[in-house]
């Protein structure tokens, strides 16, 4: 090998191997929970090999090694994802090959290439996890990146680990100026492009269909839906009803939506008090949003459909903010219109008893809709009927069985009974699909919506009414709505079956319980401030601000804060007003760095003289640079003479170029560096 290509390519300190290993080891932590598990082991294997390769008890990976390996990653990838293409596909692949990079780490190029990859990684982390947490954890991998980073220059600290570290959470602090600035003045841009979600993050609990078991499998589990915070006080629990979507076909077993016609708008008049809050919403990989009735939103991309659900252009994929303002006491559609048809659909046949029921109900009530529905509820009070999560299994006439036989059900199973008789009977209805209640955390004062506050009720339509919501579940189980799913269940494990290492099932552990809302609290105020400071927020803020906003304004006025950061900052580190003005004292403390980088420093209370000397006499083929800069230097400074800088600028010149280039490769070639600049 060349002196040049030596040169080029210098050898990896040990200290940046050490920080890259670290590194990698916590950039691929937060990843293990969707990974497969054959990539530890992966980590496990190239670590290992290549500290094996450092200590020369093994060697480099020859081409088809390295071959085989990659090729053996792929198919890994294939055999656990199904695909090579899409988001946790693309993920594990990439982390593969960041893995892989390791084994084949040569020189001072290919450790670059491995931190600034390892940089990349990072940032796939947020497409799993963006919580407050998740953003904290990923200035560890950063960190280290950095101190690898570091390591790669062969300064000073190439073979101090601490203080490596040290220096490289000083840049990163530094940089936290810039950051904030470039946060709250850079131009939101919308995404060039979109991406699958991981396959673990797309459960909203709700789907297009619904039989009466799927909302009950939904309260097990303990999963975060949405937040809700009002402008103004919180409505009480009841009114609280967060509707999804709304299920107008029933085939005799599951009910589910219908294909939207297109630009489909509801008639609906706005009455009574508004209600105006705002949803965070978990990713759910659905595009339909969650509101309070009546719900109009200015979100883009976003309508009102003609069953009064909002719904995306797109699936909900990141987490959601957006704004709404509801009538809950509007007139939806009090004139009758074609989609009432389709809210008297039902199958051919089945069901044969309560066809019959709704037939005595319908002359019984002759002309009087609302006088049958309140009979009916009336009956679901009256009578002996349950609510549980654990149904007996129902033969094919699912309705008959639930109404006259087991009558045992869950929230789905009264609001798909109930659809089905009003429909019978006559009466335009159908189910509609969401969430009830929620947990209010005074810590914020905003409402959390788990997955077990999933619900069904009924909507019915009167002429010149329009389509009125009841909730049967109310009738026989009050307290679920008034209070929740756990106190309406006390008893059945099966509520619990999903939450067992969530807090939520501790929450009658007072000082737990208080500790959950409070962390809750600081994650939504990071979803709200952070993650939702997107383009109508900025434009908000920097309105208050600046009052008029234009892109030439922005663009200034960043401009002139960057300018300002980056000022203050080269003052503070630099620190000019300490440098020295002695123009004598600045070249020779300019010979000290230089001889500093052979090796060679002048010890406390050691003179210019005897320090030439010394080092004279370890650097023979330069000794006469050497002294002649030190008694010229003496010579002005202390014997009175005309000071001269010029001539001692020349023979520092003349002994820098005597002095041999220093060695940036192969072992033993580091040298130590000095707390001076140079």
């Amino acid at each position: 090998m060349s002196h040049w290509t030596r040169k080029a390519s210098p050898a990896i300190p040990r200290i940046s191997l050490l920080w890259l290993l670290v590194a990698q080891a916590l950039v691929i932590l937060p990843h293990l929970a969707h990974l497969p598990g054959w990539i530890s082991g992966l980590w496990l294997v190239c670590a290992t090999w290549r500290i094996q390769v450092f200590r020369m008890r093994t060697s480099y990976p020859g081409g088809l090694t390295k071959a085989f390996m990659l090729l053996a990653a792929g198919v890994g990838v294939y055999a656990s994802r199904g695909s090579l293409i899409g988001l946790d596909a693309g993920v594990a692949l990439l982390i593969a090959t960041f893995l892989l990079k390791l084994v084949e780490l040569k020189t001072r190029r290919d450790a670059l290439v491995l931190v600034f990859l390892g940089f990349f990684v990072v940032l796939t982390s947020y497409l799993f996890d963006d919580s407050l947490l998740a953003g904290v954890y990923s200035l560890l991998p950063v960190t280290a990146l950095l101190a690898a980073l570091i390591g790669l220059q062969q300064s000073g600290l190439s073979e101090k680990p601490w203080p490596t570290l040290r220096l490289a959470a000083s840049l990163l602090l530094q940089a936290v100026p810039l950051m904030l600035v470039l946060f709250l003045l850079f131009p939101r841009l919308g995404p060039l492009w979109s991406v699958p979600m991981p396959g673990e993050r797309g459960t909203t609990g709700l789907a297009e269909s619904m039989s009466p078991g799927d909302i009950a499998e939904l309260s097990q589990s303990s999963a975060l839906a949405f937040r809700a915070s009002f402008d103004g006080p919180v409505p009480p629990r009841p009114e609280l009803y967060w509707r999804a979507l709304t299920f107008e076909q029933f085939d005799g077993r599951r009910w589910s939506q219908l294909p939207e016609p297109p630009r489909a708008e509801p008639a609906w008049q706005a009455e009574g008090p508004a209600l105006s809050y705002s949803i965070v919403m978990q990713p759910s990989g659905q595009p339909w949003l969650f509101a309070l009735d009546t719900a109009r939103t200015e979100l883009e991309q976003t309508r009102q459909m003609g069953d009064f659900r909002l719904q995306r252009r797109r699936p909900v994929e990141q987490n959601l903010l957006y704004s709404v303002t509801s009538w809950p006491q509007a007139r939806r559609e009090p004139q009758a219109s074609p989609r009432l048809g389709v809210a008297l659909q039902l199958p051919a046949d089945g069901n044969p008893r309560a066809r019959r029921w709704a037939a005595q109900l319908g002359q019984r009530h002759d002309g009087n809709p609302q006088a049958l529905v309140d009979d009916l509820l009336g009956h679901f009070a009256r009578e002996a009927y349950f609510y549980t999560l654990k149904p007996p299994l129902a033969g094919d006439d699912t309705v008959d069985h639930f109404l006259f036989d087991s009558r045992r059900g869950f929230c789905a199973h009264y609001a798909g009974a109930m659809t089905f008789v009003l429909r019978a009977a006559g009466i335009p209805a159908r189910v509609v699909a969401g969430y009830q209640g929620g947990e209010l955390n005074p810590a914020g004062n905003y409402v959390l919506v788990h997955q077990f506050d999933a619900h069904a009720w009924v909507e019915y339509w009167l002429p010149g009414r329009g389509w009125v919501s009841v909730d049967p579940t109310f009738q026989v189980a009050p307290e679920r709505i008034e209070q929740g799913l756990e106190q309406a269940l006390p008893a059945e494990d099966a509520f619990r079956a999903g939450t067992a290492l969530s807090p939520i099932r501790y929450r009658h552990v007072a000082w737990l319980n208080s500790l959950r809302l409070s962390w809750d609290s600081l994650n939504y105020a990071w979803q709200r401030k952070v993650l939702g400071y997107q383009g109508e927020a900025q434009l908000e803020l920097l309105k208050g601000w600046l009052g008029q906003v234009n892109a030439t304004r922005v663009a200034l006025i960043l401009v002139a804060a960057l300018a300002l950061l980056l000022g203050s900052l080269a003052l503070l580190l630099l620190k000019p007003w300490k440098r020295e003005h002695d123009p004598l004292l600045r070249l020779y403390q300019r010979f000290e760095r230089l001889l500093a980088h052979h090796g060679l420093r002048r010890e406390r209370g050691e003179g210019p003289l005897a320090f030439a000397e010394r080092a004279a006499a370890a650097l023979p083929a330069q000794a006469r640079e050497i002294n002649a800069f030190a008694q010229r230097f003496a010579w002005q400074r202390y014997a009175g003479t005309a000071t001269d800088a010029a001539a001692l600028r020349r023979v520092l010149k003349q002994l820098r170029r005597k002095l041999p280039q220093r060695r940036w490769w192969g072992a033993g070639a580091l040298v130590r560096g000095t707390r001076r600049e140079v």
